[in-house]
């Protein structure tokens, strides 16, 4: 068993679960536009979770990663 299995809760997978969701959805957008912002956004969205322990992180890095591709677009 990892040393993270311990420290899981709900509210963590399902926040992880919806970051990883919008970031799919904006790596598929940035893939088909060619567009570098949210594509790489989208593979941080999906990534990130497995590595934060911490739900109110998890939450705060999510929208800020988020908001990223509406600030910067190109």
């Amino acid at each position: 068993m990892s040393a993270l299995a311990g420290n899981l809760s709900e509210s963590l997978l399902l926040w992880g679960v919806l970051f990883s969701s919008i970031g799919l959805g904006f790596a598929i957008y940035g893939k088909q536009q060619r567009s570098a912002v949210p594509l790489l956004c989208g593979v941080a969205l999906i990534i990130y979770p497995y590595f934060i322990p911490n739900v109110a992180a998890l939450v705060a890095i999510g929208v800020v990663l988020t908001g990223i591709p509406y600030f910067f677009r190109r």
